[in-house]
């Protein structure tokens, strides 16, 4: 399916590894021209290498912390023209509500939270010039409200508010704003997470991937699986979807 994305240009966060860096990819596949944001240079400067050698698309990098308004602010001076944005930057630690101290719950939320509000609000009006799309890539956790997870719990179900709210505002600017909710997906963040639990519930580190076998079809998603959803909801082929959420979590029980 020609999803008619070539020659737009799309701006990915959280873009040097997992679902970011398999978005670019899709993306740079679909002929889009690229902007990766991430902390570390030298991840995002390797990732756009192998971008730039597989696909004949431009690729620019800008490396920040997302969590500061000066660097949100950077990044859209830096950005240029837009027709896509995909928020993807942001990982909230494990916790429940004695777990987590406020200094590790804000600057979590510094980044994920207010990372994703903040370049939106940054960033829109650019979007409103080429009729552009947002993509919120989220998490699950704000449908599954895991107590031992509240802190991305509650900050996932506050991005999807975000995204469903001004999703149902963006089109009298002739804009989209969707959202996804990855279950567990198939990256190094994962494979932490699994090998911690697997030492402390069996003291051995290296059983992490039986717990594949109680995941639906036995295994995460593949980063590739959620890029492909992020590619088809910021295209034209989806352009009477917004304000709307797609879980990708394999149904589990």
């Amino acid at each position: 399916m020609d999803l008619h994305l070539a020659g737009k240009r799309a701006l990915i966060t959280g873009a040097s590894k997992g679902i970011g860096r398999a978005t670019a990819l899709m993306l740079a596949g679909e002929g889009c021209d690229l902007v990766l944001v991430s902390r570390t240079e030298a991840a995002l400067a390797a990732t756009a290498d192998d971008i730039r050698f597989r696909h004949a698309v431009a690729v620019d990098i800008i490396a920040a912390d997302l969590s500061v308004t000066s660097a949100i602010e950077r990044v859209a001076a830096e950005a240029g023209a837009l027709d896509i944005l995909v928020n993807n930057a942001g990982a909230i630690p494990q916790g429940d509500l004695l777990g987590l101290d406020e200094a590790t719950w804000r600057s979590a939320w510094d980044l994920k939270v207010f990372g994703f509000i903040g370049l939106t609000r940054a960033l829109y009006p650019r979007l409103k010039d080429r009729r552009g799309v947002v993509v919120n890539v989220i998490g699950a956790a704000g449908e599954w409200l895991d107590p031992n997870y509240l802190a991305g719990s509650t900050g996932n179900a506050a991005l999807m508010a975000f995204t469903k709210t001004i999703g149902k505002a963006a089109p009298k600017d002739g804009c989209r704003v969707v959202g996804i909710n990855p279950g567990p997906v198939e990256t190094d963040r994962i494979q932490q997470a699994l090998r911690a639990r697997a030492k402390r519930e069996w003291g051995d580190e290296e059983r992490w991937r039986e717990f594949y076998a109680t995941m639906p079809f036995g295994r995460p998603a593949s980063p590739e699986e959620i890029a492909a959803a992020v590619a088809f909801l910021a295209s034209p082929r989806s352009a009477y979807t917004t304000g709307t959420i797609l879980t990708i979590d394999g149904a589990p029980k």
